[in-house]
């Protein structure tokens, strides 16, 4: 039997989930996207080199500094940074396609990325904060991987307070003191924000049609 919700169209959304290293973002990230095929992940344009194996219009959009500059100026970004003198950026025309279809984006960017999208496009996008239970354990789950040396968790730990303290900017905040928990919450929410009434373009229809 189908799923009435499931016939009414929708416009999809905007999925950023934002953390300090350590937080548990990735495991969370796999564990939503693992089993629902509604979520696509956003290709980014990059001005570095195609790296072995990477397709473009898959891995990347691969263009010149020239290029993606123009596509600056055009506002065809809906977001972008330079980084380490690379250029990186969110074409819209994909994302619009891809929302109009009912598909939801999920953007792996940072805070300051996540504040582009407020910007550009205020009501599709869902923030979700993820944070500790506490600094310590965070320092704790970094020593606990054995990557890395005193001198990198220390830088670590300073950009993990800078990238906290924007909690206020997101729209939920997910405390993953327990790692099942932390993504029944965030399945939630996604779940509650797909069936909001903006989102529902078909419930004009549906309701004419009852």
């Amino acid at each position: 039997m189908n799923n009435i919700d499931d016939n009414i169209q929708r416009r999809g959304l905007l999925l950023v989930l934002t953390a300090p290293s350590g937080c548990g973002k990735s495991t969370i990230t796999r564990k939503i996207m693992g089993d629902d095929n509604s979520i696509v992940v956003s290709v980014s344009a990059t001005t570095r080199d195609a790296r072995p194996g990477e397709v473009d219009g898959e891995d990347y959009f691969f263009m010149s500094t020239e290029e993606f500059r123009h596509k600056v100026s055009a506002g065809d970004f809906l977001e972008w940074a330079e980084v380490f003198g690379r250029h990186y950026g969110t074409p819209k025309a994909p994302v619009e396609a891809a929302l109009v279809s009912g598909k939801d984006v999920f953007f792996d960017i940072d805070w300051q990325g996540a504040e582009q999208l407020r910007r550009n496009a205020p009501d599709d996008l869902v923030w979700i904060c993820i944070l500790p239970p506490t600094i310590q354990s965070l320092e704790d789950r970094l020593r606990a991987r054995g990557q890395d040396s005193d001198e990198v968790i220390a830088r670590r730990m300073l950009e993990a307070e800078s990238e906290a303290s924007h909690w206020r900017d997101a729209d939920y905040v997910v405390v993953n003191d327990d790692l099942d928990k932390a993504i029944h919450q965030v399945r939630s929410i996604l779940q509650a924000e797909r069936i909001k009434r903006i989102r529902r373009t078909g419930l004009e229809e549906f309701v004419k049609n009852m």
